[in-house]
């Protein structure tokens, strides 16, 4: 490949862009404003001027294309209220208390401020202080707070019992205590129960060996970052890029500090960094960052970045995550997208063959094992929003989000196919273009049949549940773009999504409505590159209130903090309120780019051509130019002029052509004007105040009567058997007539028509028909010396050991039955790692089915669980199971797939067929 050579040379031992044959100073590009500042957007609370952003009392503003000062201080940072909210957490998860049941202290300073001390708080009892916070008092800067804690109890039933009862029935076994943490809402502290063991400045110490625990926190460190850089100047040499100039300095300023965060991100192995504070390379951030711009201004880099997501097998990696990562997180494939895009930059037949490779092999991987053959939907975690409370009800297991069929996810896998197929056509593989093309349609049904919403006018967020599922009515940002750009809704309904999804005052909030009680990262919060995603959408659609409202939206933080921020909190706009955030995020900066050259220039790259679909809103109308574009063997020099997303008349090289294009064979240096109509294209958005849906109730079976807590808002709830809505009611019980099999949930709906998630399925069936297995009686017992095992042990499957079982079952009649299995895989944490244990399960010598056996806790093996379930049909008699290691149930870790088998579970769900 050496379409790339005379692009950029990336220093190995500084990694700053060294300049071929270009020796002018970015400075050199400069321009100022010497007209009046006039507005171009304004929403509550902030308004984007031609060469300033104004936000409440605080100003960002350009002095030049290559200068920009802001004023900005965080406001979470001036006064931190004393009151906090806390509870106690053994071996990091949320276990102390029923969810939403905290312990409240207030910080309120003592003689000398010399420190602050909790009283002794009993584990498992909550805590509330009642003294009055005087008006206008905070937590100063340097507060240490010791927070003491009380597990005498815990210990005595350790040793009396051998394990200790949690607050929802389950046993804590002693020989799996690690260690007792404390989570919250004020920095240092985090709600952050899947990270929460890894934090280790938050665990409790008992230094006396007595049960009483206690650890120190500075409550508002001096560190603390309260603003950005004040002043933003290049670092780096930003000349060899292609130079954009408009009528509007804030519009160039932001674009250059894109461009200058671009450089910064490149490591010296000339890989993408995905942010200041997140080193190496992530398969799912630099492939949407690929999408977005840095395909076409880093191609090279990009490819090398995309191939160090590719394992020794040749398949493509997807980054640690949920339960173990793949197959419960399963949005990898957006890769696919990433190389694509690739190539209709550069037209390399090398990178297209060697990528064609790599995405097939991924693929094929995946339809062993993630399609739902009920739906047509590829099963996985919902694709970036990879945080599991920060996006699913508390109840779901790690199992459960497998099974879910995720909007942003299905969207990934559509395209991929529709990659592969396109692939196909240029290789010449008539077959594949077949095949692939099926497999595509298949999602884009599932998804129009499944996810859509009539009455909303947007799709739901995932289907989700057990054995039957229901489909959440939240908005999911990032999946709503895709399905429009994608091509997976129809022009009438991307218009209807655009108009009609809900965006807040500062952005696009990633879900909508947001989750109680869950701090703002993917809940409550905006990200810049999901915003971009959707400015395309906006365009694709053609909707100019939109695409305005979302440059404003990306403008706005870029300027103010003088960097391309991670996310910032829905509700007020800032970047400190939110669990994590990075500086220089580099799909955040390739976002802000892609405004320029996907939207208002209107950019599309295919095999043999550029085109250009301009939209100009009608707020940022009048000339802008991009000049030292490179594509492929051509340099372009384009101009566009006026507004609307209409061309009048397109001029190459100052002749009058039909089509804004520029054909792939084109070379050398050339010169395109785009003449707008100047006809605005108009439309309208759903512009709604943040707002939070009641909390999940909680149901619980007994004595023929369904029974739930009043949830706090609602005021009815809506029951629900097998994913067919009952009824609804606004008493919170109900009872349950029918004797056979029925898996009930309840929503809980508030005055607004908000809807909370769906409860946890509760299964009720008769006792006859579940048949429990021992995996002893059939698969050889393990001698590890692990504990909770139901029977006379446990069985342990590897790679290498028992890589194959086989299981006889007896059904007592023909059916559709549900199977499950018992199991413990303490690999890993519940959030991290890469060693969830996946099997193919057969029945009748036929493949049914995957199992998979996420992580549930380092070293947790006496920690058992449920796996997912496959529908099997059986019939009366004697049959085999069989469960099967095979070489497509490959984990991302290569060596380790490990599990232990407690018990084996048959359910009859449906009468006989």
């Amino acid at each position: 490949m050496n379409w790339y050579n005379n692009l950029t040379l990336v220093c190995l031992f500084t990694g700053t862009i060294l300049c071929r044959g270009l020796n002018k100073t970015v400075m050199a590009q400069n321009t100022k404003n010497t007209g009046a500042s006039a507005l171009i957007w304004q929403a509550k609370g902030y308004k984007i001027l031609t060469d300033r952003v104004i936000q409440g009392g605080f100003t960002a503003k350009a002095l030049s294309a290559t200068e920009m000062v802001s004023d900005y201080v965080s406001p979470q940072t001036n006064l931190i209220s004393p009151a906090i909210s806390f509870k106690f957490s053994i071996n990091g998860r949320d276990n102390e208390m029923k969810p939403f049941t905290d312990h409240h202290f207030n910080c309120l300073p003592l003689k000398g401020n010399a420190g602050l001390e909790t009283p002794l708080i009993t584990f498992g009892k909550q805590y509330t202080d009642t003294r009055t916070i005087p008006e206008g008092a905070g937590i100063k800067p340097g507060t240490r707070l010791t927070i003491k804690l009380d597990m005498r109890h815990v210990f005595s039933a350790f040793n009396a019992d051998g394990y200790y009862t949690l607050y929802d029935g389950s046993k804590l076994l002693k020989d799996d205590f690690r260690g007792v943490f404390v989570a919250g809402g004020t920095a240092p502290l985090v709600w952050d129960f899947d990270n929460l063991a890894s934090h280790k400045e938050l665990e409790l110490k008992d230094a006396a060996g007595d049960g009483i625990y206690s650890v120190t926190l500075n409550m508002n460190a001096v560190k603390n970052e309260k603003s950005t850089l004040p002043v933003w100047k290049p670092r780096h040499d930003i000349s060899f890029y292609p130079a954009y100039k408009s009528d509007y300095l804030i519009s160039d300023a932001i674009y250059n500090m894109s461009l200058d965060e671009m450089v910064q991100a490149i490591e010296p192995d000339s890989t993408f960094r995905t942010g200041k504070e997140w080193a190496g390379v992530w398969t799912r951030d630099i492939s949407y960052s690929i999408i977005l711009s840095m395909a076409a201004l880093q191609p090279r880099v990009a490819i090398i970045s995309l191939l160090k997501k590719v394992n020794k097998d040749g398949k493509i990696i997807q980054d640690t995550g949920t339960g173990g990562s793949y197959p419960v997180s399963s949005d990898r494939m957006i890769w696919a997208v990433a190389a694509w895009e690739v190539y209709k930059v550069t037209g390399d037949r090398e990178w297209l063959a060697q990528a064609y490779k790599i995405i097939k092999a991924s693929a094929e991987d995946d339809l062993h094992i993630l399609p739902d053959p009920a739906t047509g939907l590829f099963r996985g975690e919902s694709s970036f929003l990879d945080w599991r409370e920060q996006t699913y009800p508390l109840w779901m297991q790690s199992a459960d989000i497998f099974e879910s069929q995720c909007l942003g996810t299905n969207a990934a896998h559509f395209q991929t196919y529709i990659v592969l197929a396109e692939m196909a056509k240029l290789i010449n593989e008539p077959e594949a273009i077949r095949k692939y093309s099926g497999i595509a349609e298949g999602i884009k049904k599932g998804i129009n049949k499944y996810f859509w919403l009539p009455e909303k006018g947007y799709y739901g967020q995932f289907l989700y549940g057990r054995h039957t599922k229901i489909t959440s009515p939240k908005s999911d940002a990032l999946g709503e773009a895709l399905c429009i750009l994608f091509g997976i809704a129809d022009a009438d309904r991307a218009k209807e999504i655009v108009a009609k999804t809900p965006v807040n005052n500062f952005g696009i909030p990633c879900i909508y409505p947001q989750i109680p009680g869950i701090p703002p990262y993917h809940n409550s919060g905006v990200w810049p590159f999901v915003q971009s995603y959707w400015a395309m959408a906006a365009a694709q659609a053609g909707n100019e209130t939109s695409l305005s409202e979302s440059i404003a939206a990306i403008y706005r933080p870029a300027a103010m903090f003088l960097t391309n921020k991670e996310n910032f909190v829905v509700g007020n706009g800032d970047y400190a309120g939110t669990q994590i955030n990075s500086s220089n995020m580099l799909w955040s900066l390739s976002g802000n780019i892609s405004l320029v050259y996907k939207c208002l220039f209107g950019m599309h790259f295919h095999e043999d051509r550029l085109s250009f679909s301009p939209f100009v809103p009608e707020s940022l109308k009048g000339n802008r130019s991009l000049n030292n574009f490179k594509y492929r063997n051509a340099i372009l020099d384009i101009a566009l002029f006026g507004f609307g997303n209409k061309i009048g008349n397109v001029y190459l090289d100052n002749v009058k052509v039909s089509k804004a294009e520029i054909p792939a064979g084109l070379s050398g240096r050339h010169t395109l004007k785009i003449e707008l109509g100047n006809i605005s294209a108009g439309g309208s958005t759903n512009l709604v105040p943040d707002k939070f849906s009641p909390p999940t109730p909680k149901v619980k079976f007994d004595k023929g009567k369904l029974k739930w807590a009043k949830v706090p808002g609602a005021v009815k709830y809506r029951l629900i058997n097998s994913g067919t809505v009952l009824s609804e009611t606004t008493v919170n019980s109900a009872d349950v007539k029918d004797s056979k099999y029925g898996e009930y949930q309840v929503i809980a709906i508030d005055k607004n028509g908000l809807e909370s998630f769906a409860s946890e399925p509760l299964v009720v069936y008769p006792k006859e028909h579940a048949i429990y297995i021992e995996a002893e009686n059939f698969i050889s017992k393990s001698a590890l010396p692990y504990e909770g095992y139901s029977g006379k042990g446990f069985a342990e499957l590897t790679k290498d050991k028992q890589s194959e079982v086989n299981i006889e079952i007896e059904a007592p009649e023909d059916g559709l039955y549900s199977i499950d299995f018992r199991y413990a895989n303490g690999n890993g944490p519940v959030n991290t790692m890469n060693m969830c244990a996946i099997r193919t399960l057969y029945a009748n010598d036929k493949p049914a089915g995957t199992i998979v056996f996420p992580q549930r806790g380092t070293g947790e093996w006496s920690n058992w669980g449920w796996s997912n379930s496959v529908l099997v049909k059986l019939n009366k008699g004697k049959q085999p199971l069989k469960l099967s290691f095979e070489p497509y149930n490959e984990n991302m870790n290569g060596n380790v797939n490990q599990a232990l088998i407690d018990l084996i579970r048959v359910i009859k769900i449906k009468q006989p067929f």
